[in-house]
């Protein structure tokens, strides 16, 4: 696959990302676009390894390695390589329903499994994944295509989130007459208000459900199940029901001061700030509030969703950024025990950090830090985070967080943003159907089944696995459309 020297012969080189000054005046993507003649070359790298292990999507040490839902990499590395980008596209769509998102947010355990990865920087498969896609709609090749044939049976996704999506679509593909619920104004889900514009612009994500939209599927907005109709009107009325509301329940920080105001949620700051952004830009309001602007902003939990606290907050213009993590500051190399193709948990410094580092001077991160106290000014809003480090110590096989002693210190605050997670799906459905739930309150339901405790409802994504990436949701999504369709139909010809 690829050139079988290509990997002697070329370095490493991703798609360049725009300066982090200039990025920060707007809500542009960060990456530029991608030189395709460059993106061909880097295609030569992949190497004839035998065994690819990017394409594998194992799960190692409770992560994934390798891609979660089997892209043929090497093939289509290769087909860039020799310039059949259109043959690459058909390639990349057998198995991935939606790569312009894959390809910009997804982490890419791909890269983490590549075999060239042993001993040189992985192949940059992310970034010619992007490329592949972004051409395929440059050049016209993505075009709505309709089910040859419909089988009147009628199908309610609830969430149109990656999971819900690629289920939906897989499902309308079967010929099925699907309708997907988001209780949001706009569809997407996570893709819509959880992924910051500078990370997937909202173009993108509509260019995609305009076109399932030409393809059959309908999209019903602004109404939620258990609330605008009930859960069990959906079970008389569809043949089927695939519940695939994400896990939206947010991890807290119960500690002395957490009533004070300007205490929020990471969603409850991010999801605001994109809904006043796109209802400005198609002039649907003239508001945009700017909540972080002059404020020492203090970001509780790493992750993704903190570093998109971290890059909103910059382009709001605050004061000052500080995000505290409670686990150690992760290794520059592969840890021991961390081995090759595990998902490399190594120190790297994502587009919000970099952006706070040229702003700031220094990485926003402190590590090994637990919040004791949120202490509140006369008007009832938080002024001040009471901080102390910690060290982790095992105590009968268990690992906790000790204080270090004199280590306290406090940090200035005017807005707090908890990004510690998420904890499952919300009740309200659950409730409803009294759907049973495993010991996480994930809605049970086996994988590779999908099936929950009620006949004909399906659950996948997040709401039955809890927090994960968005491969996975993929992966599930399209698996539990397989799974109903089966039920619905007796065989499946879906992949």
């Amino acid at each position: 696959m690829g050139k079988a020297t290509g990997f002697l012969e070329f370095e490493r080189a991703p798609i360049a990302d725009r300066d982090p000054i200039e990025r920060l005046k707007d809500w542009e993507e960060t990456h530029e676009h991608p030189d395709y003649e460059k993106v061909q070359q880097q295609g030569a790298r992949c190497m004839d390894c035998g065994t690819p292990y990017c394409h594998t999507g194992m799960e190692l040490s409770n992560m994934a390695s390798g891609c979660p839902i089997n892209n043929l990499i090497p093939e289509f590395n290769d087909l860039v390589y020799r310039g059949r980008w259109h043959d690459a596209y058909l390639r990349l769509a057998k198995t991935n329903n939606f790569p312009e998102f894959t390809g910009r947010v997804c982490p890419a355990p791909c890269e983490g499994s590549c075999v060239l990865g042993v001993i040189e920087p992985p192949v940059t498969i992310k970034n010619i994944e992007q490329s592949i896609i972004d051409r395929a709609w440059d050049e016209g090749w993505v075009k709505p295509t309709a089910p040859e044939e419909l089988t009147g049976k009628k199908v309610a996704v609830v969430g149109s989130g990656p999971a819900g999506l690629s289920a939906a679509d897989q499902l309308n593909q079967a010929g099925h007459l699907v309708t997907v619920y988001e209780r949001a104004d706009r569809i997407g889900g996570l893709l819509m208000y959880g992924i910051p514009n500078m990370k997937l612009q909202k173009e993108i994500v509509n260019r995609r459900v305009d076109l399932m939209r030409e393809e059959g599927v309908t999209f019903q907005t602004n109404t939620e199940i258990g609330k605008d109709i009930s859960s069990k009107q959906l079970l008389d009325d569809f043949d089927a029901v695939v519940l695939c509301c994400g896990a939206t329940k947010p991890r807290d920080l119960p500690i002395e001061g957490r009533e004070l105001g300007n205490i929020r949620f990471a969603m409850e700051f991010l999801t605001p700030n994109t809904k006043e952004l796109w209802d400005v830009r198609e002039e649907k309001s003239k508001e945009f509030t700017e909540l972080a602007k002059d404020k020492n902003v203090v970001i509780i939990g790493g992750g993704d969703t903190g570093t998109d606290c971290v890059g909103t907050s910059l382009r709001h213009g605050c004061k000052s950024v500080t995000q505290l993590e409670i686990m150690p500051k992760p290794p520059e190399e592969r840890a021991d025990n961390n081995p090759w193709p595990e998902w490399p948990k190594t120190y790297k410094v994502d587009y919000g950090q970099e952006e706070a580092a040229a702003v700031q001077g220094a990485d926003p991160r402190q590590y090994l830090v637990s919040s004791s106290k949120f202490e509140g000014d006369e008007n009832g809003n938080v002024k001040a985070v009471h901080v102390h480090d910690i060290e982790w110590t095992n105590e009968n096989g268990r690992f906790i967080p000790k204080k270090v002693e004199g280590s306290d210190r406090v940090i200035e605050a005017e807005l707090v943003l908890l990004a510690m997670g998420f904890l499952g799906p919300e009740n309200t459905i659950v409730e409803e159907l009294e759907l049973e739930q495993d010991a996480r309150t994930n809605v049970k339901a086996e994988y590779g089944k999908f099936t929950t405790s009620i006949d004909k409802v399906f659950a996948a994504g997040d709401m039955r696995r809890g927090q994960s990436l968005i491969v996975w949701a993929i992966n599930e999504g399209r698996a539990v459309a397989r799974e109903c369709d089966r039920f619905l139909m007796g065989t499946t010809k879906l992949p």
